[in-house]
């Protein structure tokens, strides 16, 4: 009976919210191991909100604010989580000889981090452009063309970076750990 006093002594906007955030965790939580179907849902919502600044001919700042913070997590999933250049200062650094210990390559943002933070900025951005006072009017080529001014220079850092410490953010190219796996002819023999 105490139980039923509690529960009607919650708001029904608390409660739906609630019901709303646990509902919401448990399909982002299912769509963690789909990481292809994931990245299709987010290019699609980039691809309309592209073609809403393409049809309102409009929201250009918001459009290259987007741009920025992308390239930000970009810089930030392409990083290692610990830096080599301030871990060399401590006197440890990354492996050189084969003899040394193995350290995998951890991002400094995962990928599901990434993929969530990307999606929700688009969203954001998208919601933004359906309010008229956020169209501020300028000259866009002159921000597409700083745009990609800062990305060239932004990952030449950041390849001459990954150059230097000898680490590679990706896994395909990569060896890969298979275990023991038994001949085939011994595993037929025994059955």
């Amino acid at each position: 009976m105490a139980e039923a006093r509690v529960e009607s002594a919650v708001p029904p906007f608390v409660k739906w919210c609630s019901d709303f955030s646990r509902v919401f965790q448990y399909y982002l939580d299912r769509s963690v191991p789909q990481p292809t179907l994931r990245w299709v849902g987010t290019l699609a919502a980039v691809l309309l909100f592209a073609l809403r600044i393409y049809y309102v001919q409009g929201f250009y700042v918001v459009s290259y604010g987007l741009g920025i913070y992308v390239l930000n997590l970009l810089i930030q999933f392409l990083s290692p989580k610990i830096d080599p250049e301030l871990e060399s200062l401590d006197g440890a650094s990354l492996p050189t000889k084969t003899s040394d210990e193995f350290r995998p390559f951890i991002r400094r943002l995962p990928e599901f981090k990434f993929w969530y933070t990307f999606t929700k900025a688009v969203l954001v951005a998208s919601f933004m452009t359906l309010f008229p006072v956020l169209d501020v009017p300028v000259f866009w080529p002159i921000l597409v063309l700083y745009w990609i001014v800062l990305f060239v220079l932004t990952m030449r850092k950041q390849v001459m970076h990954m150059i230097k410490y000898k680490y590679v953010p990706f896994d395909f190219g990569k060896k890969k750990y298979t275990g023991n796996k038994r001949p085939e002819s011994s595993s037929k023999s025994r059955d």
